[in-house]
């Protein structure tokens, strides 16, 4: 896996639609897959640390086929997906009766100040460095002041490339602070995953973050 620089409108272009591809050929069996896993502590870091009394309006962004945003809904909040996979967004509208929109992370159009909270679980990781600064910008300008971040990324030594059909960047905590810094973040928490094992089996960077 290499650690490119600078990518062409072309490549960027190119790993957009691949990793959209994967999911859409895979959209049932990473449903089947996946809806048995248990992020509750992540969903309950996203909604302690958001201030006042819910129900809190959310963006799941990278919902997949659904299965937190049918939790966050039966927690009563009022929640909206976004996707990049036609087909996972499909089944997540199915599953969850919640609304989903589809939209390329490169490309996206979200309402200004708007959610309370953006639940990005497993999704930020496929955006290429060049391309976050403006990505974070974007999920904190969709936030109400003071709204809260919260990121689930398989951490790494701030490499990235392609693994399989699916491109992804793999940062360790303190190149993400810079990133979220850099985009006007405070930090609030972070934590490795899952919970309770040493840290080399805890692939997974957690991370609450306000505006």
């Amino acid at each position: 896996m290499g650690d490119r620089e600078s990518l062409t409108s072309a490549e960027l272009a190119e790993i957009a639609a691949k990793t959209i591809e994967h999911y859409n050929l895979n959209a049932d069996s990473f449903f089947e897959g996946t809806r048995d896993h248990d992020v509750s502590q992540n969903i309950a870091a996203l909604l302690k640390a958001i201030a006042g009394v819910g129900p809190h309006h959310i963006l799941d962004f990278g919902c997949g086929p659904g299965r937190d945003l049918k939790a966050f809904r039966a927690l009563g909040h009022h929640v909206i997906g976004l996707e990049g996979s036609t087909e996972a967004a499909a089944i997540a509208r199915k599953f969850s009766g919640c609304e989903v929109l589809v939209q390329d992370f490169f490309n996206l159009q979200l309402p200004n100040n708007y959610f309370d909270g953006v639940f990005a679980n497993a999704s930020l990781f496929h955006i290429p460095k060049q391309l976050l600064p403006k990505v974070l910008l974007e999920l904190f300008n969709t936030l109400k002041p003071a709204g809260i971040l919260f990121s689930s990324n398989p951490r790494g030594e701030n490499q990235e490339g392609w693994n399989g059909d699916r491109y992804g960047a793999y940062h360790d905590h303190e190149t993400w602070q810079v990133f979220l810094k850099a985009a006007g973040f405070t930090e609030v928490d972070h934590f490795y995953r899952p919970p309770g094992l040493p840290r080399e089996q805890q692939p997974w960077l957690a991370s609450v973050w306000r505006k």
